[in-house]
């Protein structure tokens, strides 16, 4: 991805800082979930097409083992050996799957939708991150 493009995916995702945590929300200062922050961010900067994910149940990664949220992402994005750069995308394992998605601001940090919180700031190497098995992906240029 182009450096202007990095550029850009960082500084839509801070301006999602603060919104709700709402299960299949994407609505800036509403409400949003890790997987429609990902959506929203990379459509908003042209990156990728408008993504309708369907429904799923808030808690499919706990009792099954089909990588759904991979299923999503990589039509999108091609997986990375890391480090990864600003605007690259971390998978985390929650559950029995790769499940929760963030943004890379400047590895280990980055900005994510996490339950109960929102849109925040992360870092992988402290909870709920650290020591989690962890993907890593490039959004190509559309």
């Amino acid at each position: 991805m182009r450096a202007e493009l990095r550029a850009a995916v960082v500084s839509e995702a801070e301006s999602w800082l603060g919104t709700p945590f709402h299960h299949q929300g994407r609505v800036k200062g509403g409400g949003v979930d890790c997987a429609m922050l990902l959506a929203e961010v990379y459509h908003r900067c042209g990156l990728v097409p408008f993504v309708d994910p369907g429904y799923y149940p808030p808690d499919w990664h706990l009792h099954r083992d089909a990588e759904r949220y991979l299923e999503k992402l990589l039509p999108h994005a091609g997986e990375i050996a890391g480090p990864p750069a600003s605007g690259d995308v971390a998978v985390f394992r929650f559950g029995r799957t790769f499940s929760h998605g963030a943004i890379v601001i400047a590895w280990p940090r980055l900005i994510h939708a996490y339950w109960q919180r929102g849109v925040v700031w992360g870092d992988a190497t402290l909870h709920p991150l650290a020591g989690r098995p962890v993907r890593f992906f490039g959004v190509v240029d559309a």
